[in-house]
């Protein structure tokens, strides 16, 4: 059977599926803030721990506003477009900007001369040894694992507040990106007045803190693992970057559906406009999808530590591989 043939049943988004994934999302999110505003009156620690639930539903509405992106969760464009910036502005993310950058991430995945397009920064063996130890340095420091779990998190805050034009940034992208800013600023602005600096801390900015950690790492290991796909652009193959260059991370069901099902990431990147309540059952339907490699919530923890790809090997290493290099 061929991909488009296996992917062709589940392509195209469900109103009813959407609306209700929607609905109970951004319900669940709204009750799981407004219980540790209300917690917090009586214990900290408990409304620390509710940020945990709590970032697990910000992910999951970003995968309500990446499947906008994609156009696969609803039929209409304006539609898509209007909870995309309302998802966006819930999880910090200029949506009009984002959805660019990761169209030209999807186009260009496991792309060896077409790097740099939203993805964490990733060197060759031979580029990095032909760097000066300044250099170096600065690479190491960036593909530490508490660099990018801690200070990934602070980019998506901060970062992502300004952009200047180029080739993923026009006048359409720039606007995204004030307007997400300034309701950004509105809503923390009420919010402060109405519940206080201390309710918007633990409600919002210690989950959202969280969930950005959780999201860096998802993405992370969704394209960085030890047999991952890279290819010089005259030989890259769309399909074979999918499937070979995306992981199937396999979560536990509650982790899965906090997550939107984004493990099933092969089956995305081959057919990006399933949306994610098919994913599994696209998955499930063809065996063309079970050569993909597997991550584990512990092998994609381990894949931390990979920071470079091994042009003679075809493979992810660490530094340590190479230091008699």
């Amino acid at each position: 059977m061929s991909w488009r043939r296996a992917v062709e049943p589940f392509t195209g988004p469900d109103a009813r599926r959407a609306s209700f994934q929607l609905v109970t999302t951004l319900g669940l999110l709204l009750l799981s803030v407004t219980a540790i505003h209300l917690t917090l009156r009586w214990s900290m620690l408990v409304a620390a721990l509710l940020a945990l639930p709590t970032a697990g539903l910000l992910v999951r509405t970003f995968i309500l506003m990446h499947d906008c992106a994609h156009g696969s969760f609803f039929a209409s464009r304006a539609l898509n477009d209007a909870v995309g910036f309302i998802t966006g502005v819930l999880t910090l993310t200029p949506f009009a900007q984002w959805r660019r950058d990761h169209a030209l991430h999807h186009a260009s995945s496991g792309d060896l001369d077409r790097r740099g397009h939203g993805d964490v920064p990733t060197l060759t063996v031979r580029e990095y040894l032909a760097k000066s130890p300044r250099a170096r340095l600065g690479y190491r420091i960036i593909r530490h694992p508490a660099a990018l779990l801690l200070g990934g998190p602070v980019h998506l805050m901060l970062g992502q507040r300004l952009r200047g034009k180029g080739q993923a940034t026009g006048s359409k992208q720039v606007a995204s990106v004030w307007w997400t800013n300034g309701a950004i600023v509105v809503l923390l602005s009420i919010a402060i007045m109405a519940v206080g600096w201390m309710s918007v801390l633990f409600a919002y900015v210690l989950p959202y803190y969280l969930a950005a950690m959780a999201g860096v790492w998802l993405f992370y290991v969704q394209h960085q693992f030890e047999d991952a796909y890279w290819a010089p652009h005259d030989e890259w193959d769309y399909v074979d970057a999918a499937l070979r260059g995306s992981s199937h991370l396999r979560l536990p069901a509650v982790l899965q559906w906090f997550t939107g099902s984004i493990g099933l990431h092969h089956v995305h990147h081959v057919a990006p406009r399933i949306p994610n309540y098919r994913l599994q059952s696209c998955h499930d339907a063809s065996p063309i999808f079970a050569r993909s490699p597997v991550v584990t919530p512990r092998s994609g923890m381990a894949a931390l530590r990979l920071a470079l790809w091994d042009e003679d090997r075809h493979r992810l290493v660490a530094f340590r591989d190479i230091i008699n290099r």
